[in-house]
């Protein structure tokens, strides 16, 4: 490697946000392996009944290997996670092994689908109205817009989905209030079906983003250049769009960073209220059924997602930022 690239701050900064994030995600994993394996409840017992004899549990159990050492269990998992093999599912309604990455891929597609849908359609809305809401603060607007914003905030996504779903599914039914969707639809269909899920993530996100959009562009506004930009006459919009958001990028992209790795993480509630074929769902199926190692390998996957996105957004704002590149 060439030896200016190693001596370029900003290279370095990400190489060690990488390997930080690479102890993290081991350490949640740790965590995640610890805590399923205290959970109560046994898969082979529950599956065999209680009319099973410890002889036929015992078998089971070794056949799914939870007779080994907990290390040993942990450093098989692990391993295998590493090289993209998550194991085998304990449950097949076939009756033939299923992976867990073959249980889990097209749950995770549908779950990246709708998420970003989400963010296509609730950030740049949010941007907007929190340039917006800086442009004109303390205005009527300003008030109005900050008001609804805490609304949304206020009401969980549940009262949320459950709203949206009577008003505009039963009341006046115009979309789904099952968001079931199957290769086979037609995109307008998909679309109707994915409308209600998409309505209720976008309210607490775009709540969120616009708030810190608009405390971000104000704590800008008070900075000697943008008074001397003022008193040449610049108008403020242009003030706003060409000199205060250029810096305020850092923070945005770490609240946007935040509200995406919560698209993907925080579906749950959403995919199951709608029924939704998402990974949010096949892991409270999981759940449900005692399937430790899918519990395990979503689990994995939501932990990695989320240090993933904001290991960008610290990448992002330390490109928009050099200065972050040099910690006092």
């Amino acid at each position: 490697m060439h030896p200016g690239i190693l001596s370029n701050p900003l290279f370095r900064t990400i190489l060690a946000r990488l390997g930080s994030g690479f102890v993290t995600l081991f350490v949640v994993s740790l965590i995640i392996f610890a805590a399923i394996a205290v959970l109560p409840g046994d898969f082979a017992k529950t599956t065999l009944g209680r009319a099973a004899t410890p002889e036929t549990v015992a078998n089971f159990q070794k056949a799914l290997g939870l007779d080994q050492p907990a290390i040993q269990r942990y450093a098989t998992w692990i391993g295998g996670a590493v090289t993209g093999d998550l194991g085998l599912s304990f449950s097949s309604g076939s009756g033939t092994p299923r992976t867990v990455t073959g249980i889990i891929g097209p749950r995770l597609e549908n779950t990246l689908f709708l998420a970003g849908i989400t963010a296509l359609f609730a950030v740049p809305i949010a941007l907007t109205l929190g340039i917006v809401a800086a442009i004109r603060r303390n205005s009527w607007l300003d008030k109005a817009l900050n008001a609804a914003t805490l609304a949304s905030i206020s009401f969980p996504e549940f009262f949320v989905a459950y709203v949206l779903m009577l008003l505009l599914a039963v009341k006046i039914p115009v979309f789904y209030s099952l968001a079931r969707i199957t290769p086979d639809m037609g995109a307008v269909e998909i679309f109707q079906r994915i409308t209600l899920p998409v309505l209720t993530l976008s309210f607490g996100i775009i709540a969120h983003m616009m708030r810190m959009t608009r405390a971000a562009i104000i704590g800008l506004l008070a900075h000697p250049y943008i008074e001397m930009a003022k008193l040449k006459g610049v108008p403020p919009w242009r003030i706003v769009l060409r000199h205060a958001l250029p810096n305020a990028w850092a923070p945005i992209a770490a609240v946007v960073a935040f509200n995406l790795a919560y698209l993907i993480v925080g579906v749950v509630v959403v995919e199951v209220v709608f029924v939704y074929p998402g990974i949010g769902q096949a892991m409270v199926d999981a759940v449900r059924t005692r399937d430790i190692p899918v519990v395990q390998g979503c689990a994995l996957i939501f932990a990695a997602s989320y240090i993933l996105l904001n290991l960008l957004a610290d990448i992002i704002a330390i490109a928009t930022n050099p200065r972050l590149a040099h910690p006092r």
